[in-house]
Order: C-alpha cells, then structure tokens, then sequence
C-alpha cells in the first residue's frame, strides 16, 4: 500500500475543512432528524454522534496515524457507522462527499477508486429506497460528488509529485552549483599558486643564486690581505645562499597540493579501490599509453569527472563493476568510466553530466556519454595534454 504525501501547510488547512465538512453533515442529519419529528429521531442522533467519535478517533489516536493496516480498520468503521446512518435517514447521503476524500487519501490509486465506486452506490441505492422510487437526481448527486473528489485528490496528488520532482531538481542544482564554484574556486587557487611558484623560482631564487656565484668569484680574487673584506663578502655570499634554500622551499611548498606527491593515475587508482572498499561495486583501474605530466588544470579536472561519474554509478546504476580507464595517446589524453548498471536515457540526464561537460569544454575537451536503459553506461572526458 502506497504511503500517503506528507502532510503541508495547505493539506493541513484542506484536511480541517474536510473535519468540519463531514461534522457538519452530520450535525444536519441530526438536526433535521429532530426537527422533523422522525420517529427513529434517537437512532439518527445516536448512528450521527457516534460516526463522529468513531471518526475523531482516526486523526487522535496515534496508532492509527502510524499504522496502514489501523487506519484501514478505522476507515471500515467509519464506513460501517454511516451505513448504519445512512440506512435510517435519507441525508446521510450527504456525508458520503468527505467519505470519497478520505477513501482516496487512505488508499492506494486502484482500490480508493472502487471504494469510492461502492460509497457512491450505495448512497444512491440508500436515497431510492428512502423515495420508494428511483429518479435521475438521486444518482446525479453522489456521482457528481464522486468525480468531484476524484479529481481534486488525483490532481492534488499530481502536481504534489510534480512539486517533489521540482524540489529534488532544485537541491541537485543547488549541489552542483556548489560543487562548481568549489572546483573553480580550487581550480583559481591552484593556478594562482602555481604562477607564483614559477615567478619565484624564475625571479627571486635565480637572482639569489646569480648573487651567490659572483660573490664566490669575487671571494677568490680578493687579495690575501683583504681580510675583513673577504669576510663581510663570505657573511653576504652565505646569506645568499640561505635566502635560495629558503626560496626553493616556498616553491615547493606552492605545487599544487591537489595531487601532492602523486600522480594522477595513482590518485585515480586509490578512488576504484576507495569505491570498492565503501560500496558493493567492484572499480577497477587501468592505465593505457606511457603517462605524462599534464596541466594542473587538466589533472583536476579529470580527477573531478572520475569522481562524478563513479560517484554516478554507485548511486544511480545499481551497476555491480565499472572500469576506469586512462589513456594517453597521441596530443590527447583520455578518461573513460565504464559500468554494467541499469544505463539511462542520455537526452534526460541530470545536472551533473551538464557539470562534467562545462568544466571540459572550458578546457577545449569533449565529453561524451554513452548509453541505454539496461546496456550499461560509458562516460569518456577528452582533454589536450597542453593548455590552450
């Protein structure tokens, strides 16, 4: 049995009128019972209050909030109840319109439909025989009624799945987006640093190491007698070289930390085994060609759509392997993620393939997607090994 929507702040206010909507019919069943002096007046009152205790009991008691199966035996007795109203008085026909909404609510699509069906029925059956005679108007009113709630409670629940459609679109954008401006914001940084690393190592630390040479050459010409200027020389040429091993430390330490001390192909094989280790999927990794350095820019990037794509698989393919592949060929390299999962429709994809592409593209690559339902998926990212 199919869960019912969560209740919102609108279905909260809809579900109060639908209690004060069937109170007060049944206020007016009794009300008019008396009013007309009906001999069964009692009965009426009596089958009218206790339709509405048996049906407060539903949104009081907890176990009824909680459970399926208690609120089917609660709506089976408030159905019992107002039969009971319904077989003692003709206005009971009038409760059978908050009825269908319940029923609908309550019940999954098929069998809330046949209950209606049936509630609908047997209001017509109990106002004709309540007239002695079957006339048009007797049937126009429940049936009416009927289509009525059917199509307000399916077209409720429709566009409140078409809202959960849009909501969850909504937060994967959010998360791409944000993943973005972190891999560009990384992507910025890392290329800020690198610049910095190449001008000091091309300025500072070969200006340093030119001072300390000429200074070593002027300490060998220095005459034997120039004692103290050899040695303000020899203190200059030692704090020459000082600042130069400091100089070569700052660069160091400004490579790009992304993949410090690794490769990106290491990097890459310690993700399939990450993958296999923490999901029930088993990602293998193979390199293909002799591997080359490439562009931070590039090696992040690849890393980025290996981690998106098997990200993908673990969550979406219900795929049981997935082959990660880097190639080096020719003025290109290559990452390709193969899985055996369920594929899907490429023309629908996600937000997250549009992701992958953009941060190729603005590397003048070329990302492709290969599937189908029920053929696997292949997503293959292209990139030059030099920059633009």
């Amino acid at each position: 049995m199919t869960a019912a929507p969560a209740l919102t702040p609108t279905s909260r206010v809809l579900t109060w009128c639908l209690h004060l909507l069937l109170v007060a019919l049944l206020a007016l069943a009794a009300v008019r019972a008396v009013a007309d002096g009906s001999a069964g007046a009692g009965a009426i009152v009596a089958a009218a209050v206790t339709c509405a205790v048996v049906y407060a009991a539903g949104p009081l008691l907890p176990r009824v909030r909680t459970s399926r199966r208690a609120a089917l035996w609660w709506l089976v007795a408030v159905g019992v109840v107002w039969l009971v109203l319904l077989v003692l008085t003709a206005d009971g026909v009038w409760v059978a319109f908050p009825l269908y909404f319940l029923q609908l609510h309550l019940l999954p699509r098929r069998q809330g439909l046949v209950a209606v069906f049936v509630t609908a029925l047997a209001a017509i059956t109990a106002f004709t025989a309540h007239q002695g005679a079957f006339v048009p108007a007797a049937a126009i009113g429940p049936a009416l009624g009927a289509a009525v709630a059917v199509a307000v409670v399916w077209g409720y629940q429709a566009l409140y799945r078409e809202s959960e459609r849009r909501r969850d679109l909504i937060e994967e954008l959010t998360a791409t987006r944000a993943d973005l401006a972190e891999a560009q914001h990384e992507a910025g940084v890392l290329a800020e640093r690198e610049r910095l690393a190449h001008e000091i190592h091309d300025t500072l630390a070969q200006g340093l190491s030119s001072i300390q040479l000429l200074l070593r050459a002027a300490e060998r010409t220095l005459p034997d007698t120039a004692g103290n200027a050899a040695r303000y020389v020899e203190q200059a040429r030692q704090a020459a070289a000082d600042n130069l091993a400091e100089a070569r430390r700052f660069v160091v330490a400004l490579s790009p930390p992304a993949l410090d001390d690794t490769t990106l192909a290491d990097a890459l094989d310690r993700l399939c085994a990450t993958t296999s280790a923490r999901h029930r999927i088993t990602a293998r990794f193979h390199v293909d060609g002799d591997v080359v350095p490439l562009p931070t820019a590039h090696e992040v990037a690849l890393l980025r759509i290996g981690q998106a794509a098997l990200a993908n698989t673990v969550r979406h393919a219900d795929a049981s392997t997935a082959e990660v592949t880097l190639s080096y060929g020719g003025e290109h390299v290559t990452l390709a993620v193969v899985d055996d999962g369920v594929g899907f429709d490429p023309e629908h994809s996600g937000f997250g393939l549009t992701a992958m592409r953009t941060r190729i593209e603005a590397l003048n690559g070329i990302l492709t997607v290969e599937s189908s339902p029920g053929h696997g998926t292949t997503v293959s990212a292209r990139l030059p090994k030099e920059s633009p």
